[in-house]
């Protein structure tokens, strides 16, 4: 039996402040979805994942998404396709960022407060 799941991402933003990763998908076996968020001037440092697409959707405030070397804003609502193999970082630009990661499933996200690959 297959069954939908539904998450209140703005729940998950109101409890705790965490950095990093505050939420898994982990009913899929397909996808890895996270959700991350970073206080000001905080994100994963620059990296370069030859393994999966990505897909940084934004939940709530305002950030940074670097590809390559060129800087692209992203806020809520905002979406930003990152290739597989591209340089890129993250970095909040207010007071927090929260958005969303989207890739075929490869091993677990290990995002905290310090810098490390999405």
């Amino acid at each position: 039996m297959h069954r939908a799941t539904i998450t209140d991402l703005h729940e998950k933003l109101a409890v705790g402040e965490q950095a990093g990763v505050v939420w898994t998908l982990e009913q899929s076996g397909d996808i890895n979805v996270n959700l991350v968020r970073f206080p000001a001037g905080r994100g994963v440092g620059e990296h370069v994942n030859e393994e999966v697409d990505v897909l940084f959707i934004g939940v709530s405030g305002s950030g940074v998404v670097a590809v390559d070397g060129h800087e692209h804003h992203l806020r809520a609502g905002t979406v930003a396709f990152v290739p597989k193999g591209t340089r890129r970082s993250t970095r909040s630009s207010s007071e927090t960022f929260a958005y969303l990661t989207i890739h075929l499933r490869q091993g677990p996200l290990r995002v905290s407060g310090l810098p490390k690959s999405e």
